[in-house]
Order: C-alpha cells, then sequence, then structure tokens
C-alpha cells in the first residue's frame, strides 16, 4: 500500500508541475486577483487530492469544475465586503497590449461569475461547449445563453478596438 501511496502522490506531484501555470491563468481569469488565483488552485489542487485514485486518468475536468464552483462560492461570500477607498491605486504603465489586457481584464471582471466562468472556460482555456457545461455542472444549452450573453455584454463594455478582437 505506501507503494501505490507513493506512487499516487507522484503521479499528483507531476500533473501539478505540468499544469500550475494553465491552472493560475484560469484562476487569475475567474478571480481578477494573483492571490486569489493562487488561493483558488491551492484550493482545487487540496480538494482534487483525495479523489486523486478516481480522476488521475483525466484530472483536468474535475479540476477545472472545482476552481469555477469555488470561484462562484467565493465571489458570493466575498461581494458584501468590498470596500471603496478614496485613493485609487497607480496603474501600471505599460503599452498597447497591456492597456488592452487591462480593459479585457476589467470586461471579464464585470461579468456576472457563472458569465465569467463560461467565457474563461470557453475562450481563454479553448473547452468545448459540453466540456464547459461539464466543468460546470449546467446544461449545454445554459453554456451556450450564458456565453451569448457574455459576449453581448463585453462588447458594450470593451473599446471599439478591444470589442474587435472579442467578435473574432
Amino acid at each position: 500500500m505506501p507503494d501505490r501511496d507513493a506512487q499516487a502522490r507522484a503521479q499528483f506531484e507531476q500533473y501539478v508541475a505540468a499544469r500550475r501555470q494553465a491552472l493560475l491563468r484560469t484562476a487569475y481569469l475567474l478571480t481578477g486577483q494573483h492571490a486569489d488565483a493562487e488561493d483558488l488552485v491551492q484550493l482545487a489542487l487540496v480538494k482534487a487530492m483525495p479523489h486523486w485514485a478516481k480522476i488521475a486518468h483525466d484530472p483536468e475536468p474535475y479540476v477545472r469544475k472545482v476552481l469555477a464552483r469555488e470561484s462562484i462560492s467565493r465571489w458570493r461570500r466575498r461581494r458584501w465586503r468590498e470596500v471603496s477607498t478614496e485613493h485609487v491605486p497607480e496603474q501600471e504603465q505599460g503599452g498597447a497590449d497591456q492597456t488592452d489586457r487591462a480593459a479585457v481584464r476589467a470586461a471579464l471582471l464585470q461579468l456576472a461569475p457563472r458569465q465569467r466562468a463560461v467565457v474563461v472556460l470557453r475562450y481563454f482555456d479553448d473547452l468545448t461547449e459540453a466540456q464547459t457545461a461539464q466543468a460546470l455542472g449546467i446544461a449545454v444549452g445554459t453554456v451556450k445563453s450564458q456565453s451569448r450573453d457574455a459576449m453581448a455584454r463585453l462588447r458594450e463594455l470593451l473599446p471599439p478596438e478591444g470589442a474587435e478582437a472579442v467578435r473574432r
């Protein structure tokens, strides 16, 4: 038994090493904050470890589902804690690419959590509608309608040049 546990642990560690950056990117797009993204990935991996024997053959859908669901749950728990500030922090200095990224990120953060999860999984993680539905535990039709509504909202929120990127 100890040999099997060591083997499973090594397999889990290999998965984490190989997929950590991609999971962090997804979590960042879901949360909009680096620290929150790291916490979300850690939480997802902690929740995945006890189920590793069942999911080891293809852990990605399970881990993405945990990321998306925990992101929505965290948003629900934290939304009442937002505090206004008198002074706005200084913005990062960057070129047009940084400006575009910031605009897309800001627009994503204005979407409802489920819409944001659908957009991130569908268009940033390049999942199919069926895979996105499975990851979120919703119907494919819901993915389609949430995606449609989210993309329409993003077109409203982004400047014309940013909206062009969303239309593609």
